[in-house]
């Protein structure tokens, strides 16, 4: 499951938890959360035994949904099942129907599970008198990136001195075999301290809005008046787009999210508040700077959304 963290809680951990895993008869969502505790990313591990919620994978590019996430600023999801057997046929001849029906899933039972998931989260969206969004994981998954982004200053902070100090020190000529021709490294820039207080504080602001709006929807929620709850519908459905910018990234306009981006050098590959990690990834100090000021922005003004949400669903308040 991955996508948008406004959907993870109410709409795709809801949708998950009640539909069944057709071999192993327990709930898709607890399947995964198993897969979660038994896998090789810590992060996950650590998740899953502190919470029975799935996180959403973040969404680079690559599927039908790239046009409507990063360039709209649409709310988007991307589900499939998958990693019970081998996928190498992918784009060769053999990516067949007749494959599919001998290899992959010959009862279609995950086809069937597949629609189940896809249809309960279309009818939940298209029936609700409130919009099934929630913004606690947005807040908690945008904090863990701006921790992301200071851990890395960090790491190339010391791997920067560390080679330096082995470049004065002669490190490269010494071990360097002596029947190759080999040009010894040169030295690189020390790696500033990144003013990162903007991100911080942007962080904090939007998990305060996230906050509100849960006390919000505990409070008034489905009960709130007609007129109320469509003010907030009309807020729900936009909001994503608070993540974008009309200019768009740096070097690649079309892609206007500041959250989400397939990395420049990626391909697919997601790469989180995109413009200041990867100013910081090529070592573009002043381009840093900035990108963190601009992504503080626009983490600013999708908080004074949610804030906006949270003050419909509460008129007089």
């Amino acid at each position: 499951m991955a996508g948008s963290h406004s959907l993870q809680q109410r709409l795709l951990n809801e949708v998950a938890r009640d539909v069944t895993d057709p071999v192993k008869g327990t709930s898709v969502a607890e399947r995964l959360r198993g897969q979660a505790l038994l896998g090789s990313d810590e992060n996950d591990r650590r998740r899953a035994l502190a919470s029975e919620e799935i996180r959403l994978e973040a969404l680079g590019s690559g599927s039908d949904y790239t046009p409507f996430l990063q360039h709209l600023g649409i709310a988007s999801l991307n589900v499939s099942f998958g990693g019970e057997g081998h996928y190498g046929q992918y784009h060769s001849i053999y990516d067949s129907f007749d494959h599919y029906v001998r290899f992959m899933d010959p009862d279609f039972a995950y086809g069937a599970a597949l629609a189940k998931v896809g249809g309960r989260a279309v009818l939940r969206l298209a029936q609700a008198e409130l919009l099934p969004f929630e913004f606690t994981a947005v807040a908690s998954a945008v904090a863990s990136y701006v921790e992301e982004l200071e851990a890395l200053a960090s790491r190339l902070r010391g791997e920067t001195e560390r080679h330096n100090q082995a470049l004065e020190r002669g490190a490269f000529d010494a071990v360097a075999p002596p029947d190759e021709a080999r040009v010894t490294p040169s030295r690189k820039d020390p790696v500033p301290h990144l003013n990162f207080a903007p991100l911080r504080n942007a962080s904090e602001r939007l998990q305060q809005a996230a906050r509100a709006y849960d006390r919000a929807l505990a409070s008034a929620g489905a009960t709130a008046p007609a007129e109320a709850r469509g003010a907030a519908n009309a807020i729900l459905l936009r909001a994503e787009r608070a993540f974008t910018r009309p200019q768009g990234l740096a070097g690649r306009p079309w892609f206007r999210h500041h959250v989400y981006a397939p990395g420049y050098y990626t391909g697919y590959g997601v790469k989180t508040l995109p413009l200041a990690r990867e100013a910081i990834e090529g070592r573009r100090w002043a381009d840093a700077e900035k990108g963190i000021v601009v992504t503080a922005e626009v983490l600013e003004a999708f908080a004074a959304e949610v804030e906006r949400a949270a003050a419909a669903l509460t008129p007089g308040s």
